[in-house]
Formats: structure tokens, C-alpha cells, sequence
């Protein structure tokens, strides 16, 4: 592998990338999972840690909520800045 066709521009790395890739060997397959699961899991883990996931239900009670204090208040919307 080290130095066959490195005279040809980055030959030898798209060989051993193209192996690595088609070979269907256990050891490339079990690398590729892990390489994708660290590209998506590691931005999926870094946004959702501390993050409340609130239910529609939780949601649709907020929106009553403030829906009914905007309108008890008196004030048009309108005219609210």
C-alpha cells in the first residue's frame, strides 16, 4: 500500500478510500457506522442536552395561556409593540 501510485495525484489515497469504501469487510463496515454515527450523533447529542421537549398538549396550553392574558388585558393587539 505505502508508495504504489503516489506519483499520480492522491492515487494512492483514493485506492485505499475506494477499498476501504466497496470491500464490505467487517472492521470498514463497523468503521463507517461509527464514523457516521459521530458526524450526526455528536451535533444531535450537543443540541438536545438540557432541552425540555414539551408535548403539543404542553404547547397548546402555553398558546391558551397567552392567547387569554392578551386578551383579558384589555389592549388590541394592534397596538402592542
Amino acid at each position: 500500500m505505502g508508495g504504489e501510485g503516489a506519483s499520480s495525484s492522491g492515487g494512492g489515497f483514493r485506492a485505499r478510500i475506494d477499498h476501504y469504501l466497496y470491500s464490505g469487510e467487517k472492521k470498514h463496515v463497523v468503521a463507517g457506522i461509527a464514523i457516521f454515527a459521530a458526524i450526526f450523533g455528536v451535533p444531535w447529542y450537543l443540541m438536545t442536552r438540557g432541552a425540555k421537549h414539551d408535548s403539543h398538549q404542553d404547547y397548546v396550553e402555553r398558546a391558551n395561556k397567552a392567547r387569554s392574558d392578551r386578551l383579558s388585558s384589555g389592549q388590541p393587539s394592534s397596538l402592542k409593540e
